[in-house]
């Protein structure tokens, strides 16, 4: 029974208002209590002779208040919703809950959750089981079947993956759950988005034991996503996609940041009506485009529009030299023809002005290349052969081809990786018994091991390598009779190439195949880090530690317990719980694993054609009201009302000042307590809010953190603050209460000695009064540790501050700071509970800054000289709730750097010092002076 934007949830309840006329009589019939009177005869009958007065019925005021009274019991009874939902078809043997939580989810994961939790509490409701599954979650996750309240708790602890869904398997398992329980209900929360078996995996779900779909549809538009972002010639080339068939045109801008997060350039991609794919060229020079270390689209939070970036992404310049002349006329005998075609589309290619190599080679060195390429270059001039073995050392790649002039010039054990035999080798022609070689194998230990050998390539002229103990080592590529076709090596920081034919196809048809565009690729991309390390097969077949990862909301977050090393290969990976996208690595170097890939096209997810009952829902919220609270509340409110009127017409109120007062008293602590005691129902609480807190705080000691709005940044502070308490306890007799957070908008700050505050650029900044909240508690005694988490980006003092440093510094400029210090190696924190020289958190080299001595100057006085106070400001950079945070098993969350167990030991025992110097004062200082104190006593 409903009455828009009103329903009951017992309507037959609402029979009960026809009993109001037989309330309304039997009031009319039920007389006020008499008053009693002192007998004074003469005033009583004076009172009869003026008026006559019989107690025949209630007063109609007081019969209307108790027809309310009554009417609004009935409706609460009746238990009325404002605004109510329609009930969801949660019926049958079961519901059956399966739910997309892929990266495409994350952007409305709110909206699901609430809907889900609508279904479930319908199926609660009902006495139905429920079984409930994750489309991107462990494949041996439990699915039930649960009841509603561990339904929930499910429901609640998952989360988005930036990872796709696995639909086939989850619906198989969903499918087998439901065999034992038939004419289930199955309610579809989907992405949206189409993926590979989804037809199959939908008739495996609904074909048997399904009696009644449920499909959940999104009011959000279609999700875009960042397939390509690849750095050309004239600038970085951006292309991303949405679902085709939108009518609507559509524009989205990106960004592109660099390894600190800040924004350093933009371009707009516009979507054609109709359109699926957008293009667009952020038109920035060379240099500021080698600094892109990831790519995202504004307003889309989810994993698919982040691009992350890595060295493959960069371009390098190359510097191209030739001795010989360039014949336009001819450009296909030109040496450096193919090499340029070859390298154009993923390199600055710069050649000198001058022929002469004595000017030539400056040239291109005062240019700064990453690599240089010499097509059949002879003897290198003197005067300039010094700096350029120089640049070799110090990091650069050199690559040579073959040709007359290098086969007559003779050895050059700096600048070649072999030693050459005199003049050159021809295969085949009517002068030779051999015939031109091909390509064999590549040879695992060089960076073209992936390759596949060329079959259509010959080679019929080379020059061959001196035969040495290391000429295997140092093979790149052979012919088929074993002779080397390239060899390369290792020289300090830099990397010799040597192509031992000609680069154009006058020795071999190599030039013109595919794979010399691939295997010049290779070497470039060995000069990324001027020539730092040389690809052989343990670096390709190495595994990467997860360094940074893709959230599913699109931010990058440390590695999660469940990602796993990454091991490279050379077809595109894929992207699972195991392996998320985001960096592999380490600090050094770090590869790319993106979630998209350059093929990726999104389809939307069509609703299966099924002979079953379909209800379709949209992903929402639940805004219902329920009223049976404030009714009984304001029925408990007339109540009282009627007890104090009839107190009054009892006479108590007037006869009895003292009895009245004690009685009036006794009848609001009782409807007091009654509307304490259905508070729940009420929804009000008229105690002075924050009591009960209050209480808590004050019962034991607690240390408290800063709620910053961001989730990951205060669960890794709460996890943090309870990780030390369990230290704390352990190792000391000290027992604090679990951590708080606190929000220092409105809560009280006065009942912890100890404020964490972890900056985050990224939460919104506080208000002046917040500030000025934070001032006051610093001055009447609390001491404020600010972490700023960015030991690795800039911290404190740095010529350039990160973006939480920055935060930190605009904090600051509000409070009255007093003068800083790091902590001295003789202060009361290096020995107030441990001896530490030091105060690492997740990360080490940080400072830890407090309050700047009195007497700094005197070494031998200072921390007595102090005074009884403490610090009311600290100051890292280290991350301490980073170390000290432990998971519910008291594992550690989150590893250190560097990945040194002790690190972690040495932040909690920096912890534990902290909170000793915050509830002892100076008084280990105070002990250096005991022997003095006993002196002057006995004198």
């Amino acid at each position: 029974m409903s009455w828009l934007p009103l329903s009951f949830g017992a309507p037959m309840v609402l029979w009960g208002l026809l009993a109001l006329p037989v309330i309304w009589w039997l009031l009319r019939l039920t007389p006020p209590k008499p008053q009693t009177e002192v007998f004074p005869p003469l005033k009583i009958l004076a009172r009869v002779l003026r008026r006559e007065e019989t107690p025949q019925q209630s007063p109609w005021w007081l019969t209307l208040l108790r027809l309310l009274m009554a009417a609004l019991v009935v409706m609460a009874l009746a238990e009325p919703v404002f605004n109510p939902r329609e009930r969801l078809p949660a019926e049958g043997s079961a519901l059956a809950l399966v739910i997309d939580n892929s990266w495409a989810s994350a952007a409305d994961w709110g909206k699901r959750v609430a809907t889900a939790e609508r279904l479930i509490a319908d199926a609660g409701s009902n006495g139905v089981p429920i079984v409930i599954a994750f489309t991107a979650e462990k494949p041996n996750a439990e699915i039930g079947p649960f009841d509603a309240s561990a339904a929930l708790d499910h429901l609640r602890a998952a989360r988005p993956r930036p990872i796709p869904t696995d639909r086939p398997a989850v619906y198989a398992r969903v499918a087998a759950a439901l065999e034992r329980l038939p004419g289930a209900s199955v309610a579809v929360l989907a992405d949206g988005l189409a993926a590979k078996g989804d037809e199959a995996a939908f008739k495996t779900l609904l074909e048997k034991n399904a009696k009644r779909v449920v499909w959940a549809t999104s009011d959000r538009p279609s999700v875009t996503g960042l397939i390509g972002a690849d750095n050309q010639v004239d600038g970085f080339a951006l292309t991303a996609i949405r679902a085709p068939g939108n009518p609507a045109p559509a524009q989205v801008t990106a960004g592109a940041f660099d390894d600190k997060g800040r924004r350093i350039a933009d371009a707009t991609l516009t979507f054609a009506p109709g359109e699926a794919a957008a293009t667009a060229t952020m038109a920035v020079p060379f240099e500021l485009r080698n600094d892109f270390a990831s790519i995202a689209l504004d307003g889309e939070h989810q994993a698919g529009a982040v691009r992350v970036l890595d060295e493959s992404s960069k371009r390098r310049r190359v510097g191209l030299l030739s001795q010989a002349e360039a014949d336009q006329a001819q450009p296909l005998l030109s040496p450096l023809y193919y090499i340029r075609r070859a390298l154009q589309p993923f390199a600055d290619l710069v050649e000198p002005s001058s022929a002469d190599l004595a000017d030539a080679i400056p040239q291109l060195l005062d240019q700064k290349p990453a690599m240089i390429i010499m097509a059949d270059v002879g003897t290198i001039p003197e005067q300039v052969r010094q700096r350029l073995v120089d640049w070799v050392d110090k990091g650069g790649t050199l690559v040579r081809f073959a040709g007359p002039r290098l086969a007559a010039a003779g050895n050059d054990d700096d600048l070649l990786p072999v030693r050459l035999r005199s003049g050159e080798r021809a295969l085949g022609g009517a002068l030779s018994w051999t015939t031109p070689q091909a390509v064999t194998e590549f040879p695992k230990n060089g960076p073209f091991a992936d390759l596949s050998p060329p079959s259509e390539v010959t080679v019929s002229r080379q020059v061959l390598a001196e035969p040495t103990p290391d000429i295997v080592e140092r093979t790149w590529a052979t012919l088929a009779d074993g002779t080397p076709l390239v060899t390369g090596m290792k020289k300090d920081k830099g990397t010799l190439v040597l192509f031992h034919v000609t680069p154009e196809a006058t020795w071999s048809n190599l030039p013109i195949s595919g794979t010399f565009v691939e295997m010049l690729r290779r070497v470039v991309q060995l000069s990324r880090n001027q020539g730092a390390a040389i690809a052989n097969a343990e670096a390709t077949a190495a595994s990467l530690a997860p360094y940074r990862m893709i959230g599913a909301d699109g931010m990058l977050t440390p590695p999660s317990p469940d990602a796993r090393p990454l091991v490279p290969g050379a077809g595109p990976l894929p992207v699972t719980l195991e392996n998320p996208p985001g960096l592999y690595g380490s600090e050094t170097g770090v590869f790319a694993h993106n979630l998209l890939e350059a093929s990726s096209t999104f389809a939307p997810l069509v609703r299966p054609q099924v002979s079953l009952p379909v209800t379709a829902i949209p992903y929402a919220f639940d805004e219902s009201e329920n009223l049976k609270g404030p009714l009984v509340a304001v029925a408990l409110l007339l109540m009282a009302l009627d007890t104090l009127a009839v107190f009054w017409m009892g006479g108590l109120l007037a006869r009895r000042p003292r009895r009245a007062a004690v009685a009036t008293t006794a009848a609001v602590l009782v409807v007091l307590g009654g509307l304490f005691g259905h508070a729940d129902l009420a929804r009000a609480d008229d105690s002075k809010p924050g009591d009960a807190q209050a209480i808590d705080d004050i019962s034991k000691t607690r240390i408290a953190y800063v709620i910053t709005g961001e989730p990951g940044v205060d669960s890794i502070s709460r996890a943090g603050l309870e990780g030390l308490t369990r230290f704390l306890i352990e190792k000391t007799a000290l027992e604090p209460g679990p951590p708080a957070g606190v929000d220092i908008t409105k809560d009280e700050l006065s009942f912890f000695p100890l404020i964490y505050w972890p900056i985050d650029a990224s939460a919104p900044m506080p208000s002046q009064a917040a500030i000025a909240r934070i001032d006051a508690y610093m001055q009447q005694g609390g001491t404020v540790l600010f972490d700023t988490r960015d030991q690795f980006s800039n911290g404190i003092g740095a010529g350039s501050a990160s973006p939480a440093t920055e935060r930190l510094r605009d904090i600051l400029a509000n409070l009255n700071v007093p003068p800083l210090e790091p902590v001295p190696s003789d202060h009361v924190l290096t020995k107030s509970f441990f001896i530490l020289p030091e105060f690492p958190g997740r990360f080490s080299g940080s400072p830890l800054w407090v309050e700047a001595s009195l007497d700094a100057s005197n070494t031998e006085n200072r921390p007595v000289r102090t005074g009884d106070g403490v610090s009311p400001i600290m100051i890292t950079a280290n991350d301490f709730a980073g170390a000290w945070a432990v998971d519910e098993n008291g594992d550690p969350m989150l590893p250190t750097v560097p990945p040194d167990p002790m690190q972690r030991v040495y932040a909690l025992r920096a912890g534990v010092n902290i909170m000793m110097y915050m509830l002892t004062g100076n008084y280990k200082s105070d002990q250096v002076h005991v022997p003095v104190l006993l002196e002057r006593l006995g004198q």
